[in-house]
């Protein structure tokens, strides 16, 4: 060891050590494995199917599994790279189809049930004809003649195969030759046996090839074919006006068999490679500018210390990247725009604990930087503990009751949460042990960061704020933004995005931009009166109407076209009734749920009044952001969804640290200057509020910065979610001082029977550790 060099503590090694081999890791998983981008990102159809019950048999579980192999069977044949097939509960399956850009052929091949059967031709019939006996129908011939046909005398279940063939040598065009098993070789001989009795010309020589109630083909009989005889050796051929494509459509229908039981189409979503680019592009600049920001804020609150966290949020960005991958997750548009929002949010752990060894350095309680940095570190454990338990609720909720591309959110914002407190509590604590966190460091305080109170401290304490003396009225200007929120819902009313109020969504990208007035004059005037019309200056049309077929769209992006100079269908989703009311049942459940939860988790971690009171502060939180995009007419749709549920996760946080504060200086006396609880409550309570606020002001400043990054360059679906965010941010913030804290002191009044609070781990009760354990 060199002179005078100082040993690191055993502690600090174990740190460096565990800190260097996740990195290694990381960076080895994040080079040697790409990532599994949706298809909102790399482009292409996602289409969820839901079974349906019929007369003989029921859409459950097993019938969905049979269906769903038949499905894989026929999507193979599409020539599609790496489709993905799923079953998602009981009787629905999700296929998607990686740059499949025409969902109408997807959902045409997919979506019919293929019921393939032969039928005797009893003769012509009239055109209003209908069958007389039972078994019979009239159905007209692939010349639109109508033929009545008998009973179906085989199936294509009796169908071993069938082949797409290009008649060379005739010039005769496309035919598909059919391979009958035992039983289907017999039936067929039998039944071209006796059409083959008639007599040339005749229309019951013919036998009917029916698919879906509809004849393909329905050739006669050759002359050559004995009468009585038929058709022997189990091969046929099915001739007809077909092109390559509906030969190879047939071919891969027979093939792919009979569906066990009907599927219908209940959700589409098809999104251009185009636009996903341009959100990976807007996501990396965002999330590169907004750390950038990030980073030079905290260096420069925080000086030294301020650049270990921005070290540790490099290694932060790594980890969680490297985690998702290695965990096969899909990365989506939301959970792209999440990615880049935690980077923001990681900081948070690391103000907490810089923002404590400030504290205690201020206050004499620790004399050198590793005596205050430990004491940080051990004091705001309870708060980066809660904090991120709160929000792991929320993601838990997102993954589990939303679907699609939230859903991937929920799991990006998981793993970032994890992430940042590894970051936080590990990387950074190692970072500090080589650097500041050794004997000696009290001759470097000013320049670590720790000796340096702060503007927003030392405002604050030289001003000495009593917010709480007017806790009525900041409860009476909370329930006005409520009201005013609530009049937003109900004289604005809620622009329901496709995924709730079920219908087709088509967005386009024009050359040049179109207003919305303009665009819903020009469809109205094409048909579709009642078309929403959403544009953006960049260019971007959004068309919802609540029923649309394919022949419509085209009809729809021909009138855009005109408008705009040219027009590029960029995204696609069509949502059935079913469909959009399920999830606005399930949007409704998760906002409950989250209520809940996180009311459960906070009674148990603190006392009821202070669970109650954060949880009545992000209900307000809720209301309010919901109520802005209902004044702003902006949608409220799945990713609002996910913005909505990170609100209330970000905003539970700030309350979180206020009452973990609170409950300290109740438990402890500290503020008090005395015994516990000999000061009101309200003055404790202040006081949490004083000694917070600069930890909240630095972490809103993180969080700030990416996604004013994101609104400005994400464009479409990014700006819409870092705008929730925004106004969740800032509300949220607002609600924990003056929503959440004046309703516990208000409960507080009616509590007085309560037992002085308490930590429930047993930490609170406790006197801080003097500097000798604190070196430890």
């Amino acid at each position: 060891m060199p002179v005078g060099a100082v040993p690191l503590s055993r502690a600090t090694r174990v740190r460096c050590a565990l800190s260097l081999l996740v990195l290694v890791l990381s960076a080895v998983v994040a080079v040697a494995i790409p990532p599994r981008l949706g298809l909102d990102l790399r482009g292409g159809t996602q289409i969820v199917l839901e079974t349906r019950d019929t007369e003989d048999a029921r859409a459950d579980a097993t019938a969905t599994d049979r269906t769903l192999e038949v499905l894989r069977q026929r999507v193979d044949a599409l020539g599609v790279a790496e489709p993905t097939l799923t079953r998602s509960g009981e009787n629905r399956i999700i296929v998607e189809l990686p740059g499949l850009q025409d969902p109408a052929e997807a959902a045409d091949v997919l979506g019919r049930t293929a019921q393939l059967t032969f039928h005797p031709v009893l003769g012509a019939a009239a055109p209003d004809e209908e069958g007389n006996e039972e078994g019979e129908r009239v159905l007209p011939d692939e010349d639109g003649r109508p033929l009545r046909l008998g009973p179906a005398e085989l199936t294509g279940a009796q169908v071993s195969g069938a082949e797409a063939l290009l008649d060379t040598q005739r010039a005769a065009g496309w035919y598909v030759t059919v391979d009958f098993d035992g039983r289907g070789e017999a039936a067929w001989a039998a039944a071209t046996g006796r059409a083959a009795c008639a007599a040339p010309g005749d229309p019951t020589r013919r036998v009917a090839i029916v698919l879906d109630d509809e004849v393909i083909s329905s050739p006669s009989v050759a002359p050559s074919v004995t009468c009585g005889t038929g058709i022997t050796g189990g091969t046929t051929q099915i001739s007809g006006d077909f092109t390559a494509d509906d030969a190879r459509e047939l071919e891969l229908l027979v093939n792919g068999g009979a569906l066990p039981v009907p599927v219908e189409t209940v959700e589409q979503r098809t999104v251009g490679p185009t636009l996903g680019e341009r959100a990976i592009e807007a996501s990396a600049w965002a999330a590169l500018i907004g750390a950038a920001l990030t980073s030079l804020f905290i260096v420069v609150v925080y000086r030294l210390l301020g650049l270990l966290a921005a070290c540790a949020l490099a290694c932060y960005a790594l980890i969680s990247y490297a985690a998702l991958v290695a965990l096969g997750a899909t990365l989506t548009l939301p959970g792209l725009a999440g990615f880049a929002l935690a980077i923001g949010m990681a900081v948070d752990a690391n103000v907490l604990v810089f923002e404590r060894a400030r504290e205690e350095y201020g206050a004499r309680r620790a004399t050198t930087v590793r005596t205050a940095l430990a004491a940080g570190f051990r004091r705001a454990f309870s708060a980066i503990a809660d904090t991120n338990v709160t929000t792991l609720i929320a993601a838990a909720l997102l993954f589990l009751l939303a679907s699609g591309p939230v859903r991937g959110f929920g799991v990006t914002l998981g793993i970032g949460v994890l992430a940042s407190m590894f970051s936080a509590l590990v990387i950074t604590r190692a970072l500090a042990g080589l650097t500041v966190d050794r004997p000696g460091g009290g001759r470097r305080a000013a320049g670590s960061g720790v000796a340096v109170p702060g503007r927003v401290r030392t405002w604050l304490e030289r001003r000495g704020p009593r917010p709480m003396r007017r806790h009525r009225l900041w409860l009476a200007l909370s329930a006005v933004a409520v009201a005013l929120a609530a009049c937003g819902i109900g004289v604005r009313g809620l622009e329901l995005g496709v995924e709730f109020t079920g219908g087709r969504m088509v967005e386009y990208a024009t050359e040049r931009p179109v207003g919305a007035e303009e665009a819903r004059d020009a469809l109205a005037d094409a048909g579709f009166p009642g078309a929403v019309v959403q544009t953006t200056e960049e260019g971007e049309v959004a068309v919802r109407v609540q029923e649309l077929s394919n022949e419509e769209e085209a009809e729809v992006g021909r009138v855009l076209d005109g408008l705009g100079d040219g027009a590029e269908k960029v995204r696609d989703e069509m949502i059935g009734p079913s469909m959009g009311a399920e999830l606005r049942t399930a949007a409704l459940l998760a906002l409950g749920a989250a209520l809940a939860v996180q009311l459960a988790y906070l009674a148990f971690r603190f006392r009821w009044t202070y669970a109650t009171a954060a949880v009545v502060s992000l209900a307000q939180d809720a209301v309010i952001l919901v109520g802005a995009f209902a004044w702003l007419g902006r949608p409220v749709d799945g990713v609002f969804l996910a913005a909505l549920l990170t609100v209330i996760g970000y905003s539970v946080n700030d309350s979180v640290v206020v009452f973990d504060r609170l409950r300290e200086l109740r438990a402890t006396g500290e503020g008090a200057g005395g015994g516990a609880g000999r000061r009101p409550f309200a003055e404790d309570a202040d006081a949490a509020i004083v000694q917070t606020v600069p930890r909240t002001v630095n972490t809103g400043m993180g969080a700030l910065f990416i996604l004013s990054a994101l609104a400005l360059l994400g464009g479409g679906t990014l700006t819409d979610f870092a705008l929730a965010l925004l106004i969740g941010l800032v509300v949220g913030t607002a609600s924990s001082v003056f929503t959440a804290t004046p309703l516990a002191v208000a409960l507080h009044g009616g509590a007085r029977g309560q037992k002085p609070d308490r930590d429930r781990e047993g930490d609170g009760g406790r006197e801080p550790e003097r500097e000798r354990s604190a070196a430890r």
